[in-house]
Order: structure tokens, then C-alpha cells, then sequence
């Protein structure tokens, strides 16, 4: 199997909603873009030993289910490839940006950007391992808690040992330049660190800059106003992994905090309408009522003028 010494690169998304079959077509213009390869929760839709309706309806329609949350960053000029997160779906998503994009090969990866070590955001690693791709030396960055996780834990050691991936640092707000024309800043931000840091991304183009948040505990803990940092970007992909609060029976939710998109609705209310629309709600859990169209949570958020990524979707950067 030839190499795999480049994979990712930088890109973004072209416009809000847009029809799978228009986003699955490659754009005619160099601009650099990011293209989200998931939306869903760690575990993804349909989830396994769920007997819920979301996920009985996911196992018999394809066109239901929801692969776990990522993005690629493209830049067509060059033909680099940099993923956000390598998901349990990433031999699926790579075969999507495959799809989307051109490159020297199918298999290149110019990098990858992890966010923790919960097991929807880095698992995918273990398909650059000698069992699958035998990648050569695929740039991972990490915060110091997550390479030392990956350096000292198997089976990601071994990734290490045979220079399948090699580790490279992410400082918090810290830029770390990918090219030319594109720049990414990771941010600490608050959130069930059991292994490692969590960090959402900051992602810079020629023309627009794009925000990625897909997992912080809760809003009011960050050190940052989230008003302000949406004031700073054209497009923010923020946590929407629960709706409300009684969402998941049985399970205390104070275990698995995360900001509820009720709760997001209302800390973002005041905001002028255009802010609004730069809102994606992403990482949506199997249990989200969102993640259907026909849903009342999905048509009052979209009537107080937040969004929702979708998968395939790009945004020029």
C-alpha cells in the first residue's frame, strides 16, 4: 500500500444549508476552504445498543444516519489536506474528501489537529497503523496532555515507535501556520479532561475565518465570552451535543456536561441577526432532536436564526 506521508489540507465551506449533491462536487475556484466531514457525537447515528426510535430509523435509512464530527481544512491551490480529529468513521470521511478534493495520493494527509482524548476525536489513528494504511510520518499535533496520552497508551505507542504519526506541539493561542494563505490557533477550553486538554480551533484564510468548538462543558465556565469570539469569526461551529436537559433518562447529565442548545439559545438571544447566522450547531448526539428536519427543536432554533452544519457542507476561508 503506497504511503501516506500527506493527507489534510486547507479549506472551507461555501455556503450555509447546501444540498449534499452541490457540496459533494469539487469547487472551481483555488480558494482555500473547510469541509465538515461529521456532525454527530463521539459514538455517531445510528448509535450502538440504542433501541430508541432515532436509531431504529437510522438502521434502516441510510440517508438518517450521522457520521461523528470533523473537519477538513483544504487548499486546492497547493493540494494540501489537514483533518480537525480523526473520528471512528475516518475511513469513510477520507474516502469523502477524496471525493471533494485532488491530491499527489488518495492516502495523503498533511496533518492532523486533535482536539482531547474522548473516543469519537482520535481513534481514527488507528487506521494509519501497520494493520491498515502503514502511513509514514503524518504530522499529529496535540496539546502536552494528549501526546503524552498517545506517547505512553497502546495501541498508540506503536504509531509513535514505528513513526506511523509523529507528534508535534499545540501551545494554547498559539498559531501555528499550515501555509501561506492558512493559519489555525488552538483554545483551551473547559471540559471532562480525564486523559488530556481539550482545545476547540481558530481557523484563518484569505477571506474568512472560521471557529470549532465541538465539546466545552458549559459556556458561563470558559474564561472567554462566546459573544466575542463569534463577533471575531464569518462562520462558529459550536457544541450542540444535547438539546435540552431530559434528553437522555436514566443518565445523570452533570456526568456528560456540555451546554445545552437551549441554553446557548438563550445566552445568544441579544445577539443582531447577522451573528446569529453565523451559528452551526455541531456534535449532536443520536438522541438530539435536531438532527431531524421535521423536528419542532430544529424548526424553533432555525426560526431564531442559528443554523446547523451538515455534513458534506464547505466554507471558504
Amino acid at each position: 500500500m503506497k504511503s501516506i506521508r500527506r493527507l489534510i489540507g486547507p479549506a472551507i465551506i461555501l455556503q450555509l444549508g447546501c444540498a449534499l449533491s452541490v457540496c459533494a462536487t469539487p469547487q472551481t475556484d483555488d480558494a482555500p476552504f473547510v469541509v465538515v466531514l461529521g456532525v454527530a457525537q463521539d459514538a455517531g447515528v445510528p448509535q450502538a445498543g440504542c433501541k430508541r426510535a432515532c436509531c431504529t430509523a437510522a438502521w434502516l435509512d441510510f440517508s438518517r444516519r450521522r457520521k461523528v464530527t470533523s473537519l477538513a481544512i483544504v487548499d486546492p491551490q497547493t493540494s494540501e489536506r489537514w483533518l480537525i480529529d480523526t473520528t471512528p468513521d475516518f475511513p469513510e470521511q477520507l474516502q469523502i474528501l477524496n471525493e471533494l478534493t485532488s491530491s499527489a495520493s488518495p492516502a495523503t494527509i498533511n496533518g492532523i489537529f486533535l482536539t482531547h482524548a474522548h473516543i469519537g476525536h482520535y481513534t481514527g489513528l488507528m487506521h494509519l497503523g501497520r494493520e491498515v494504511m502503514g502511513a509514514e510520518e503524518v504530522p499529529v499535533y496535540a496539546m502536552p496532555r494528549m501526546r503524552d496520552f498517545l506517547r505512553n497508551n497502546g495501541p498508540w505507542q506503536q504509531l509513535v515507535r514505528l513513526r506511523n504519526i509523529v507528534l508535534r506541539a499545540l501551545q494554547n493561542d498559539s498559531t501555528i501556520v499550515l501555509n501561506a494563505r492558512l493559519k489555525l490557533t488552538p483554545m483551551l477550553v473547559p471540559h471532562r479532561d480525564e486523559y488530556s486538554e481539550t482545545v476547540g480551533f481558530r481557523i484563518a484564510g484569505p477571506q474568512q475565518t472560521v471557529l470549532f468548538i465541538p465539546d466545552i462543558d458549559k459556556w458561563e465556565k470558559w474564561e472567554r465570552r462566546i459573544a466575542d469570539e463569534i463577533a471575531g469569526v464569518d462562520v462558529a461551529y459550536l457544541d450542540g451535543t444535547f438539546y435540552a436537559g431530559d434528553e437522555i433518562p436514566g443518565r445523570n447529565m452533570a456526568e456528560i456536561p456540555h451546554p445545552f442548545i437551549v441554553e446557548s439559545l438563550a445566552r445568544l438571544s441579544s445577539l443582531p441577526a447577522k451573528e446569529k447566522m453565523k451559528v452551526r450547531f455541531i456534535h449532536c448526539n443520536h438522541t438530539n432532536p435536531v438532527l431531524s428536519q421535521e423536528s419542532q427543536a430544529y424548526g424553533h432554533v432555525r426560526a431564531l436564526g442559528f443554523g446547523f452544519a451538515q455534513e458534506r457542507e464547505k466554507v471558504k476561508l
